[in-house]
């Protein structure tokens, strides 16, 4: 397109007020909000305007009129009125993903939501003394008859409990911990520099591989504060390595009168050994073996809201509580309502893996995920197509949430392998549905795991899947 034809071009977009003032632009404002469908308008003569100066835009004008860009502007109003946190279906098989809201809330959870989301409540009133009462009280006294801990408080997420504990018991003083704990989890959270952060100063012992208890006995001095343990979650070194149990550190550090810290990350109530997974260390455990102080999650293995867990001795728990960072890391009501109502559930170990949808999918065994796979199969139905093939493959779903990296948990996919359709156009098309279908590729087919899609969501699956048959047909 010629400079003298790009310069007509813009002359001829009609100004906002004239497509205000145009049939189909009235229809639009009869739908939406005039300020959404202002932004729409401006948005679509903005995209006119830069394809018309990079030659992208079509050399017949009449795509200008009123009546074409009214439908273009419903298009982007309809857009634009979605709201952007949304619902999606998470055929990964990553059950704590991290990236799609990681845990799911037990039915009994939200149940209790309207009453308390659209009521006043008790959150920080005392009702027996009529005065002012602490929030921490709704969970404190669960999470001590669950864990026996002498003290319990909860913060807005790990990474915040780990921070405000060691500013409040090593600021300006020395924290020691090994070299094979210093570990990066999701986004780009480092122990060195969380550390850093709360003005603690960090004296690294041992090697990658191999700690020994003489490791930390041999830094610890007058400056030694707080001796850190950190469970490393998202990855594991495997062969020729050695790490100090909680309970040999407790013993050398009641022997210089300082504190031990665990953080233990995703942190779980359940031993998952018990039901033929493999080991993580649980909280209970953590504490049991004399550890002053226990941070985890509320939002990985937990299977709560997100939220970050300080668990240990009171007068440790006391001063973290009393820390003027508290407050700004403090949990809401809602946040407060899901994890009271998670930790209830725990109070019955089999109901716990029944109802708290993270344990209940982890446990799934195959035999029950492969009878899920053959009925979503069967909803989807006899497709002639040459979008893809469609078939049941044997695979591995996973943890998630940087726990139980080395857990292989057997399951059945539902495999579209190309054809006429690329992998990547599957994908992108599943993304792209009503609600949005997440899936992975490996080795160029498309794979669904019905390990994390819900009963409810497989027939949504299932039309989804029909629907990208037929297409082009």
């Amino acid at each position: 397109m010629e400079p003298e034809e790009k310069k007509e071009m813009l002359r001829r977009i009609p100004a906002v007020d004239r497509l205000l003032n145009s049939q189909g632009i009235r229809e639009i404002l009869g739908i939406y909000p005039r300020n959404l469908v202002l932004t729409a308008i401006n948005q679509v003569l903005d995209k006119i305007r830069r394809d018309i100066q990079r030659g992208n835009a079509p050399s017949d004008p009449s795509f200008l009129t009123p009546e074409n860009l009214s439908t273009k502007v419903s298009e982007r109003a309809k857009i634009l009125e979605q709201p952007s946190l949304r619902p999606v279906i998470n055929a990964t098989g990553v059950v704590v993903h991290t990236n799609l809201g990681r845990s799911l809330l037990a039915e009994r959870v939200l149940r209790k939501f309207p009453s308390i989301a659209g009521g006043y409540s008790n959150l920080e009133y005392d009702l027996a003394k009529g005065k002012r009462g602490s929030r921490y009280s709704h969970v404190e006294g669960i999470l001590k008859e669950i864990t026996s801990a002498e003290a319990a408080m909860v913060v807005n997420n790990n990474a915040a409990a780990v921070l405000i504990s060691l500013e409040t018991l090593a600021k300006g003083r020395e924290v020691v911990v090994s070299r094979g704990q210093l570990v990066e989890i999701g986004g780009s959270f480092r122990i060195p520099e969380v550390m850093r952060k709360s003005g603690a100063r960090m004296v690294e012992v041992g090697t990658t591989n191999k700690t020994h208890l003489r490791d930390y006995e041999d830094v610890i001095g007058p400056d030694t504060a707080l001796l850190l343990k950190v469970h490393t979650s998202n990855f594991q070194v495997i062969g020729f390595t050695e790490e100090v149990d909680a309970a040999d550190l407790v013993t050398l550090a009641e022997k210089y009168g300082i504190p031990v810290m665990e953080d233990l990350g995703s942190g779980c109530f359940v031993d998952f050994s018990k039901y033929g997974l493999n080991k993580e260390p649980t909280v209970q455990e953590a504490l049991s073996k004399g550890v002053d102080l226990v941070t985890f999650s509320g939002d990985k293995l937990l299977g709560g809201p997100q939220a970050g867990i300080i668990l240990g001795k009171k007068r440790l728990v006391e001063a973290i509580r009393n820390n003027q960072l508290s407050r700004a890391l403090r949990i809401d009501k809602l946040t407060l309502l899901a994890l009271e109502e998670t930790l209830r559930i725990y109070r019955d170990e089999q109901a716990a893996l029944k109802e708290i949808p993270t344990l209940n999918i982890i446990c799934q065994p195959y035999g029950t995920v492969k009878k899920k796979a053959r009925r979503l199969i069967r909803m989807v139905g006899k497709i002639s197509t040459e979008n893809f093939a469609i078939d049941l493959v044997d695979g591995s779903s996973k943890v998630g949430g940087g726990a139980l990296p080395l857990m292989v948990i057997p399951t059945c996919l539902l495999s579209l392998k190309p054809r006429r359709l690329a992998a990547h156009e599957i994908e992108a098309a599943l993304r792209s549905n009503q609600p949005p279908i997440i899936a992975r590729v490996e080795k160029d087919n498309v794979l669904l795991d019905p390990r994390t899609v819900m009963d409810k969501e497989l027939k949504i699956v299932a039309n989804a899947i029909t629907s990208l048959a037929e297409a082009g047909a």
